[in-house]
């Protein structure tokens, strides 16, 4: 009798032990109250569960429960079909030991955010280095139709499903939208107020990374070898892979209208890899999310006195890029940098250029002009070099007239220019040391202050009319 006993009291301990540890439902940190979902299309709810445990969802906008069942490994996804509404949504979820609920659910537009420091940079700014409009931008940041979720400075050395350390959907507030990532915070306040629908703003990025840090393995292998056996997770920015495993990967598939890159200064002495790392990345990215070539607009970095390279080329490789990115666009910022600091005070501005790609090409805003002046061809002309430029529908402009332009010959000397905006679209380059010109470069300079716009004051990017290879020679006359 004793020993039934004993046994009894055991099994009930087991028993006891035994209950707690089946699982509850877990969602990604992604998907939570306060989120804003793409409006009006198919997006995805996934988490986790015990295996084959099933699950009813029901949506405060659907009109019956869904039902899916976790697999072997516990995992469970299920696509859901938003709509138009701006009306605040629930979603519950049960299951054989859950119910949760999520409230103030919003239906808008997403956007993801990532790069580097330029657009890790807060709207407060860093220490030393301030972001223009800070005041403003607090004073003014209630807004319960902007929604901002931040991804925290984690990597991994291999894919995560879920982000370790983050900060959770909130409605932007003077509370909060200082800390946030300026670009973001700028492009989804304008893009809300212009739109009149909720936006949400997914900030995921990482000061001084390399392009290669946000690729995944599978992709970066076809280019480079990588071994993490001694990586350092706490150096992640330089680590190949480490933040697509942290920072991209737990993200996926939340489902996304379009992306937002800033980076490239980590690149710079690289820009013929770069050119064909950096469209590698948003094809993978592109295919992981499923979500067709959803549109990607990416800044230029911005001229600074960069003393190790010669940071013109990189500029050329993001310029080459938007050929060879389908859907995508660049922001130019050849007037926006900062001799001594290379992070630049105008975030509005980067911001406002990105909001004009998206308005123009992906919400259908024709008249707003995205695009700023664009080298296409040149001839020998009046003893110079007359350029043709695309994007300047309405005139080339130069406030205080054009500087920067530099021209050779077949030595390939160049030689500071005389330049003067002749025509709609055409720009004319001379110089009275170079009788048979064949080439012109234009803010071939690590720093420099862009002075080619078009009328709506959208600059051109540098460039250059030659594919030389090997050193040229920089005349002082």
């Amino acid at each position: 009798m004793k020993v039934l006993t004993t046994l009894r009291l055991t099994v009930a301990a087991l028993l006891l032990a035994i209950g707690p540890l089946m699982a509850e439902i877990k969602l990604p940190a992604i998907v939570s109250s306060n989120m804003i979902l793409q409006r009006n299309a198919k997006v995805v709810l996934w988490g986790w569960a015990d295996p084959q445990e099933r699950i009813t969802i029901q949506a405060s906008w659907l009109k019956g429960r869904l039902r899916v069942q976790a697999d072997q490994d516990g995992h469970w996804r299920q696509e859901v079909q938003t709509t138009n509404s701006k009306a605040p949504q629930t979603i519950q979820l049960k299951g054989n030991n859950s119910d949760i609920n999520l409230d103030n659910i919003l239906f808008g537009e997403v956007w993801l955010c990532s790069g580097q420091s330029n657009m890790q940079q807060p709207v407060t700014g860093y220490n030393g280095q301030p972001t223009f409009g800070t005041i403003e931008a607090v004073t003014h940041g209630s807004n319960p139709n902007l929604r901002l979720f931040t991804v925290k400075r984690v990597g991994a050395k291999t894919p995560l499903e879920d982000v370790k350390e983050y900060t959770a959907w909130q409605q932007a507030s003077p509370d909060n939208v200082g800390e946030f990532s300026a670009v973001g915070y700028y492009f989804g306040q304008q893009l809300q107020q212009v739109l009149d629908v909720p936006v949400g703003i997914i900030h995921t990025s990482w000061g001084g990374s390399i392009v290669e840090a946000w690729m995944s393995n599978e992709t970066l292998s076809a280019y480079q070898k990588i071994d993490l056996t001694n990586a350092d997770l706490s150096k992640s920015h330089g680590v190949k892979t480490a933040l697509f495993n942290a920072m991209i990967n737990p993200l996926i598939p939340f489902t996304i209208k379009g992306a937002l890159w800033y980076q490239g200064e980590s690149n710079r002495n690289q820009p013929e890899a770069y050119k064909e790392l950096f469209p590698a990345m948003v094809k993978d990215w592109r295919t992981r999310w499923n979500n067709g070539d959803f549109p990607f607009y990416y800044v230029q970095i911005a001229p600074f006195g960069y003393k190790d390279s010669q940071s013109a080329f990189i500029r050329e490789a993001q310029l080459q890029c938007e050929d060879l990115i389908p859907n995508a666009g660049m922001a130019v910022a050849m007037d926006l940098g900062k001799e001594m600091s290379i992070h630049p005070p105008y975030k509005k501005e980067v911001a406002d250029r990105l909001l004009y790609l998206a308005l123009n090409k992906t919400y259908g805003f024709s008249k707003i002009d995205c695009a700023g002046p664009k080298y296409v061809s040149s001839k020998q002309q009046d003893g110079g070099m007359v350029l043709q430029f695309d994007h300047a529908e309405t005139g080339l402009y130069s406030t205080e007239g054009l500087e920067g332009f530099e021209i050779a010959g077949a030595d390939k000397v160049f030689h500071p220019a005389d330049a003067k905006i002749v025509g709609t679209d055409k720009v004319l380059v001379k110089s009275i040391h170079v009788a048979s010109p064949v080439a012109v470069r234009y803010a071939w300079e690590n720093w420099i202050i862009g002075s080619l716009f078009d009328t709506n004051m959208l600059p051109a990017s540098s460039f250059r009319t030659d594919t030389w290879e090997e050193p040229v020679k920089i005349s002082q006359k």
